[in-house]
């Protein structure tokens, strides 16, 4: 039997293990509070400072990205820039402008080989090959004055075998091609390959419009990309055309890397047909320095030219049966960046939900044709402007109850702009406040003094504020007015997320197997749906996002195949997810 002698002592022996424990606790809240606060998140459009246009309308325009990693960087190459940037971590971007490679062609690709980066761009004349042992310095070198025929979006990969190929298309009608090509002479070997045709019979994402509706109209089959893995080859085109909020990415399959391919059962493989910022086509898939991948592709706007277009990236994984796959799902909200192998999509959501949507707005004034509550529709094409750019103009929304705020993103609009090329004093200054009565302001982001030309400024806070409104006041817009695409606040709206599930149903069209009609019941507390769907009631890859609506149409399936469907619902925060499963034959 165990006997205490002295009450004194037992008193020490309870209390030393509570100090320890007191201790692990502290120490482990500062830990859990210091791993909090390190992570780090970017938000589709990119972050870019994307280029006006050097003719035509003032507008801005970045497609059809390339990102590769060399020597521990990132670089990004993209049409009609002026130059590329570069990035230690997917979230700063640097930019380097040069004149020594064509970048003023569309569809630029890169890759490396022996330690140093290839790059070559689309050319309808003649495609010309350079090199750089250092991109950062901007200077690069002729290697090949001309290839053996024309190619437009072209593609490099270079197989473990150590084989270098290259694949090219852009047309609504012809192929895309593929042929192999010697690493030092880039001279062809052997027979260019057609490798795959459209075919928008069968496949509804091939259909031209924002919605899949044109029927009557080809589709564009361009923007080939190849990668490997466990042994088989994966070649990606875009479809159905990049003024399309339905501009996307689809895949097939082989196992040679000049085929034959056939369509991969997961299509498309990279979607996103809604939200704010709409389209993920014409891009590369890559990996980053800890074995993650990513897709990059393009993001359509299209209203004051046709090629107005931005940048967005998403996260790519490969399941256990190697089935290639992108996350669009929330994929213009923040998301972290990883800085470890991750093995979900649930990894990278910091669980920041949009507050800003569809929310009261004040204004210092409205131009005619471009009201305020354009300012929070979370549509990239529309925007709320004031009459002038001077200094004071103001946006104020309130959102409705104290809430909390972890990010904002900022997204100017060009309007009436009378800019042309890249100039060194093209910046934005401004100030964004926040208050909980209206009448007492604290500083969110003080950008007042900046000379940074961020058009879609995303600004992760350092550490989560409280508030009802906020306000965002001009200080200095360069040419044309003080415009505001959207103002997008994500954060948590400090009540209760959805808590019922929905009935979903779903009704085929059986004079067009590539549409499915989708009804749901609404839920009064949540303004957003995500159908997710795929080919297995595992794989339910696909994703379309809906914003205060209680049924859809899709018509972007395979006609050649079953499908399955649930329904998340969302608010302001947080996320039901649906667990019931319904299949279409």
């Amino acid at each position: 039997m165990f006997h205490i002698k002295n009450s004194n002592n037992f008193k020490v022996l309870l209390l030393v293990p509570m100090l320890v424990l007191i201790a692990f606790s502290f120490s482990q809240c500062k830990i859990e509070k210091k791993v909090k606060e390190q992570i780090s998140t970017v938000c589709n459009p990119m972050d870019l400072s994307y280029r006006f246009m050097p003719d035509g309308v003032s507008r801005r325009e970045a497609a059809d990205p390339t990102v590769i990693l060399f020597k521990d960087t990132y670089f990004l190459f993209a049409s009609k820039s002026g130059g590329y940037w570069y990035s230690d971590d997917l979230t700063k971007w640097t930019f380097i402008e040069t004149n020594e490679i064509p970048t003023e062609e569309y569809a630029p690709t890169a890759i490396v080989i022996n330690n140093e980066v290839y790059f070559l761009a689309s050319n309808g004349k003649k495609n010309t090959i350079y090199k750089s042992a250092d991109p950062k310095t901007g200077k690069w070198e002729i290697v090949k004055d001309g290839l053996k025929v024309p190619m437009t979006d072209p593609a490099f990969f270079l197989d473990d075998d150590n084989k270098l190929f290259i694949y090219w298309g852009c047309s609504n009608k012809d192929p895309i091609y593929g042929v192999e090509i010697d690493k030092n002479s880039f001279e062809f070997i052997g027979e260019t390959k057609e490798l795959l045709f459209p075919n928008p019979q069968n496949f509804g994402w091939e259909i031209r419009g924002d919605y899949n509706t044109k029927t009557d109209v080809s589709p564009w089959l361009e923007g080939a990309w190849m990668n490997k893995h466990n042994g088989k080859y994966y070649l990606q085109y875009s479809a159905p055309g990049t003024l399309e909020k339905s501009y996307c990415d689809g895949v097939y399959e082989s196992e040679n890397p000049l085929g034959p391919f056939t369509v991969a059962k997961h299509n498309s493989f990279a979607y996103k047909p809604e939200g704010f910022a709409c389209g993920a086509g014409h891009g590369s898939t890559f990996e980053d320095k800890y074995g993650n991948f990513w897709h990059v592709g393009t993001i359509t706007i299209s209203v004051k030219h046709k090629f107005e277009r931005r940048i967005g990236f998403y996260p790519v994984f490969f399941d256990k049966d190697d089935v290639l796959y992108s996350n669009t799902k929330f994929g213009d909200f923040p998301m972290i960046i990883p800085k470890k192998k991750i093995e979900s999509i649930d990894e990278l959501f910091p669980n920041w939900m949009l507050l800003s949507y569809n929310k009261p707005i004040e204004v210092s004034s409205e131009l005619e044709g471009h009201p305020k509550y354009l300012a929070t529709d979370e549509e990239i094409r529309t925007f709320w402007s004031a009459k002038t750019g001077e200094k004071g103009g103001w946006l104020l929304m309130d959102l409705e109850k104290d809430v909390e705020i972890n990010a904002i993103q900022v997204n100017f609009a060009e309007q009436d702009t009378k800019l042309f090329n890249r100039q060194p004093n093209i910046y934005q200054q401004f100030l964004v406040e926040y208050s909980s009565d209206k009448e007492i302001w604290k500083t969110l982001v003080d950008k007042t003094k900046s000379t940074e030309d961020a058009p879609h400024n995303y600004l992760q806070l350092k550490k989560p504020i409280k508030a009802r409104y906020v306000k965002i006041t001009n200080y200095h817009t360069v040419s044309g007015k003080f415009a505001i695409s959207d103002l997008r606040v994500f954060g948590n709206g400090q009540g209760n997320k959805p808590q019922f599930e929905r009935t979903l149903v779903a009704t085929r069209n059986k004079a067009d197997r590539r549409q499915v009609k989708l009804n749901w019941n609404a839920d009064k507390n949540a303004f957003g749906y995500n159908i997710r769907y795929g080919t297995a009631p595992e794989k339910l890859y696909l994703n379309y996002q809906v914003l205060k609506v209680d049924s859809l149409t899709i018509r972007s399936l395979s006609k050649l195949q079953k499908y399955y469907f649930t329904i998340d619902t969302f608010n302001e925060n947080g996320i039901k997810k649906g667990s019931k499963i319904i299949a279409i034959d």
